[in-house]
């Protein structure tokens, strides 16, 4: 069974690494052969989600990284509040469990929008990273609630969204 388990995680990944490897290009290929003229608004609008999605994704892995390292380091300058000894809920990870999520999107979003709207066919990597990390999420949260039990479901009382704050 474990070897079974074990394949399973290893095909995931051999897939996830050939999708990514394929699907980057799509909208430097779109952009080569489509005529896109984006405005001033746009160009700004795109760089914007690009440092937003970049300090969520860097600003939330820092935290976690600090947090390990000296549990009682601030965080946004205020004590962190810490469930059970062990679950961060400060800070980014008090906004969202899975709050570097919503910035790796982010991200990925901002690699395409400058492609425009004609089509589907530049937007596949976030589409594809969307599905990948609501799957991941998924996996994540059943780990925690079997690892932390009762300090996993206070957790989910304070935080209460997964990845995008009021949505989801």
């Amino acid at each position: 069974m474990e070897k079974e388990k074990h394949m399973t995680l290893y095909q995931a990944r051999l897939a996830c690494l050939l999708s990514n490897n394929i699907s980057l290009p799509f909208q430097g290929w779109w952009l080569l052969s489509n005529k896109v003229e984006l405005t001033t608004a746009a160009i700004i609008a795109n760089c914007l989600v690009f440092l937003i999605g970049y300090s969520v994704f860097r600003g939330a892995n820092k935290q976690k990284h600090v947090f390990k390292k000296d549990p009682k380091a601030p965080i946004w300058g205020s004590p962190p509040k810490v469930i059970g000894g062990k679950l961060l809920a400060s800070g980014y990870w008090g906004i969202a469990r899975h709050c570097n999520y919503l910035g790796d999107l982010l991200l990925a979003s901002s690699f395409s929008l400058p492609c425009g709207i004609s089509s589907v066919v530049p937007y596949f990597y976030p589409i594809y990273l969307l599905i990948l990390l609501i799957w991941r999420e998924r996996r994540d949260e059943a780990r925690c609630a079997e690892k932390y039990k009762d300090v996993w479901a206070e957790y989910r009382k304070l935080v209460p969204y997964r990845i995008l704050p009021y949505v989801y």
